[in-house]
């Protein structure tokens, strides 16, 4: 199992703050597109970060069973 987790805009929309997904050897936009597609989140993955056990990570990073994928979006405020 992969742990994905979200915040902010991403969690509510998604109802969950995290979510498992049963996959291996899967790269990031893989998962975008398979298996968060359906939570019609794109836009807002787009302007995501993205972190694979705590450390930053590209689209093309592969992902397996027992790590943590965390979409941190833009930070705003004043």
């Amino acid at each position: 199992m992969i742990d994905v987790l979200f915040f902010a805009a991403m969690q509510e929309k998604v109802g969950s703050g995290k979510i498992s997904i049963e996959a291996e050897n899967i790269s990031i936009k893989e998962m975008k597109e398979k298996y968060l597609s359906a939570y019609e989140i794109e836009d807002l993955l787009e302007e995501a970060m993205v972190a694979v056990n705590e450390e930053y990570s590209t689209e093309d990073k592969i992902v397996v069973s027992g790590d943590t994928v965390a979409f941190i979006p833009p930070v705003s405020g004043g």
